[in-house]
């Protein structure tokens, strides 16, 4: 495989990082629009929440299947028009039971994107012989914040939802689609393709994958608290504006680019165990700030502080399964990906609880001590980015296009 086809498969897998991240940003930002066109109650509007990861994590399970028999790239290459087409769905109904078929196909067919996706920048990530998972995940990070300027503009507009949604719909399905064609999956000598039959579940021990499960875990409910609850934390418990409390989702999201868009580079200097470890503290100091904060810019502090050290622990996750399971790498990364939507299941609901029970200052403690617990698996994260083995990993990789 040549260095410029090697190029190729990363820009393009890239692009539907960014892709994915601007359509789920234009979803989970535009729902209290949703609830208003269904007329979704207060009470049901959770289930309707909840069926998407739950689906999600159902459809990453079913991937780790599908793949034995069909490369990574094919899944995304079909999962991610589906994404988009199911985003429309939301926007064009009328009915309740419309937006539940459209939330329900964009649940199962998120869950096979994240985890063909990542799948295929674990292999990638091999075959350069050096870190680059944290690359494609800052491309998602800034096609969240695209996406999330859209909804914004589309709110101040007041734009229907499907006029909001249909014109990023016209320009990213067929972006997607031509991109596909330089979709390419680097994998090591020793390493099945796809489309041969894979190893049995044994070559993937829970209780070796374990650790990064609950660190992904971690990770997630630390996002979700930032993603549901910091806007009502900054107005309500720090006294903030209401235009201040819009503020704090926007910086994490901009600092969680900007660590992701150097974090490769700090862990081909100093390895994934001290990112991670570097990453965690800083995440649980941004939790501390933000639980003891006397007022609303120094809960922004806190925010930021968050991004950037939560940023760098999922990319590093996916990359760790990858390199502790070598010769079964999209298995291993399909099952770590559930626990990214048991995170998002768990993370805004027990903030919540506590918060109305205890304080929601109270509340932040938690995350803040789950994130702490990564330290006691940074471990797992495996060998340093030096033992990839460079160049003789990129012997063999498999073109889809």
């Amino acid at each position: 495989m040549t260095d410029a086809r090697l190029r190729h498969g990363r820009a393009s897998l890239a692009l539907s990082f960014l892709v994915q991240g601007v359509t789920f940003a234009l979803l989970v930002t535009r729902i209290p629009a949703i609830q208003d066109r269904y007329g979704i109650s207060d009470g049901l509007l959770p289930v309707f929440l909840a069926a998407v990861p739950v689906l999600a994590g159902v459809a990453s399970v079913a991937t780790e299947k599908v793949v034995t028999r069909v490369r990574p790239g094919i899944v995304l290459r079909w999962a991610q028009p589906v994404v988009l087409l199911a985003l429309l769905g939301v926007g064009a109904g009328s009915e309740v039971w419309h937006v539940a078929v459209a939330l329900g196909l964009f649940g199962l067919a998120v869950g096979a994107l994240d985890a063909s996706m990542n799948m295929m920048g674990v292999s990638l990530q091999r075959a350069y012989g050096r870190s680059i998972m944290l690359g494609f995940h800052a491309a998602y990070s800034l096609g969240g914040i695209a996406g999330a300027s859209l909804a914004w503009a589309g709110a101040h507009w007041d734009l229907s939802l499907l006029v909001s949604y249909l014109p990023a719909v016209v320009v990213l399905l067929p972006a997607a689609l031509i991109g596909s064609r330089w979709y390419v999956e680097g994998r090591s000598g020793g390493e099945q393709a796809s489309g041969e039959p894979g190893r049995g579940e044994s070559s993937v021990p829970f209780r070796l994958l374990l650790p990064l499960c609950l660190v992904m875990a971690f990770a997630y409910i630390g996002d979700s608290t930032v993603s549901n609850w910091s806007a009502k934390y900054l107005q309500d418990v720090l006294g903030g504006s209401e235009q201040l409390a819009t503020v704090p989702y926007n910086v994490y999201m901009v600092t969680t680019l900007l660590g992701r868009a150097v974090g490769d580079l700090g862990v081909r200097r100093f390895g994934a165990v001290a990112v991670v470890r570097g990453g965690s503290v800083l995440a649980a100091v941004g939790f501390a700030v933000v639980a003891v904060a006397p007022g609303a810019w120094w809960g922004m502090l806190g925010f930021t502080l968050l991004g950037l050290g939560l940023c760098v622990i999922v990319p590093q996750t996916f990359a760790a399964a990858g390199r502790m399971f070598p010769g079964a790498s999209d298995v291993a990364v399909a099952r770590l990906n559930v626990f990214n939507y048991v995170g998002f299941l768990v993370g805004s609901p027990l903030v919540g609880a506590l918060g109305d029970a205890w304080s929601y200052r109270g509340a932040m403690l938690v995350p803040m001590v789950l994130v702490l617990a990564t330290l006691v698996y940074a471990r797992s994260f495996g060998a340093e980015p030096a033992r990839y083995g460079g160049g003789h990993e990129r012997a063999r990789a498999a073109d889809v296009g």
